[in-house]
């Protein structure tokens, strides 16, 4: 009685810890004992063990992290110390901050190679440009946190 079933990928097995999908396995009726029917499981792996080859993912997620906890440190020092010092590190925390999260968005919404290539384009060159922007604001004005503190006067 030789048979061969593959399953759906509804239905998931926990198996040692790992979660396998029935459509992953390949069921085989191998002996009969005693009336009962003993199944042998095997796994077939249908893409690459790509496990451990990268972990840009993972200090790019922390640098995002650290990123944030330096905004979350800016702002009450640019309340209390405002100066060039904090202006611009304001600019560059800021810049880097919006193009981390806008750069998310592409990887969201933006499908097809020439798409991605362009936005990806026109994201570091709007990067590109709010930060010099926000430097020529902070040489050549009042900077970031006088900015602030003016809109907050009125």
């Amino acid at each position: 009685m030789a048979a061969l079933l593959r399953g759906s990928a509804l239905c998931a097995l926990c198996r040692g810890g790992r979660v396998l999908t029935l459509k992953s396995l390949l069921i085989r009726p191998v002996a009969l004992q005693q009336d009962r029917l003993a199944l042998q499981i095997s796994e077939i792996h249908t893409t690459p063990n790509r496990q451990g080859v990268s972990k840009a993912a993972s200090h790019h997620w922390t640098s995002e992290r650290a990123v944030s906890l330096v905004l979350l440190g800016l702002l009450p020092a640019a309340y209390l110390y405002p100066g060039a010092a904090v202006d611009y590190s304001l600019a560059a925390a800021l810049t880097l901050h919006g193009h981390w999260g806008l750069g998310q968005v592409v990887t969201d919404y933006v499908h097809g190679d020439a798409k991605v290539k362009l936005a990806n384009t026109g994201l570091f060159a709007l990067s590109a440009l709010t930060f010099a922007g926000l430097c020529y604001f902070n040489y050549n004005d009042v900077g970031i946190c006088k900015a602030v503190a003016m809109l907050w006067s009125l």
